[in-house]
């Protein structure tokens, strides 16, 4: 029996204002499984040219695992565990040949045939599930931000422009390694649609307004406004930013 969706997506990235692009993505198809999708955002720290190399990394560490990986025998929450960890390790390991500080964050989300959905992430880099108008998800940042606002000490608006943001709590390339925060989606359905970015797109924007892009319009243009938008509202000191859209559309009967 077929599917009843078809997948679209896109993915955006730019290096903002800056001088240098230090984040990465990738968006995978399963070799052998159909209906099995595999998306990572990661934003590379640590200096010009430690930050891309541990962003590059986690993109490396993902491809390898990913063909490796058979979701009618292993799952998905495992799978990201291990793809974390595993990053996590080579990150550290190229910190001691480079005898650099490389960290990097982590957005991941596996779709497995059938509808089922895992996501992980470590850091900031954030991942959305829309469906219709409603956000039924949106990962809670691994910062000092996210903590003040969980205690109340500072309201989201505040947030926004606190020269704190920058301070995570948890990313990767760190000993003891961090703790990925884990999340499997409802079944997805068509009309849902899965964002996974990296800060330098989501500090621009509302949460509303990201949902309401994606609900409208298509994975592509959904991706060049969410992408355009981030950009003008920065006004000149727009950080590296980098986006996946993936849509799940009905049907044709």
């Amino acid at each position: 029996m077929s599917a009843p969706y078809r997948l679209t997506a896109s993915t955006g990235i730019d290096p903002g204002d800056r001088p240098y692009q230090q984040d990465q993505l990738c968006l995978l198809p399963h070799g052998r499984v159909k209906g099995c999708v595999l998306g990572v955002i990661a934003d590379g720290m640590g200096g010009l040219s430690g930050g891309r190399l541990a962003a590059e990394q986690v993109m490396l560490t993902a491809q390898q695992l990913f063909e490796r990986f058979d979701p009618a025998s292993e799952g998905g929450v495992g799978f990201l565990q291990q793809l974390a960890q595993e990053a996590n390790g080579v990150i550290r390991l190229t910190a001691v040949a480079a005898e650099q500080e490389p960290h990097s964050t982590l957005a991941a989300f596996l779709l497995l045939p059938g509808g089922a959905c895992h996501f992980a992430h470590v850091g900031d880099s954030r991942l959305y599930h829309v469906r219709g108008s409603e956000l039924l998800h949106r990962s809670r940042d691994h910062s000092l931000l996210q903590s003040l606002l969980d205690r109340g000490e500072i309201s989201a608006e505040q947030a926004r422009s606190d020269p704190r943001g920058n301070l995570l709590q948890q990313c990767l390339g760190t000993d003891p390694p961090p703790l990925p925060t884990l999340h499997q989606t409802p079944p997805l359905q068509a009309g849902d649609c899965l964002l996974a970015c990296s800060d330098g797109l989501w500090q621009h924007l509302h949460d509303a307004e990201i949902a309401a892009v994606l609900q409208r319009h298509s994975a592509r243009t959904a991706c060049e406004m969410l992408l355009r938008e981030a950009r003008r509202r920065a006004h000149g000191t727009g950080d590296n930013l980098s986006l996946i859209v993936l849509k799940l559309e009905a049907s044709p009967p």
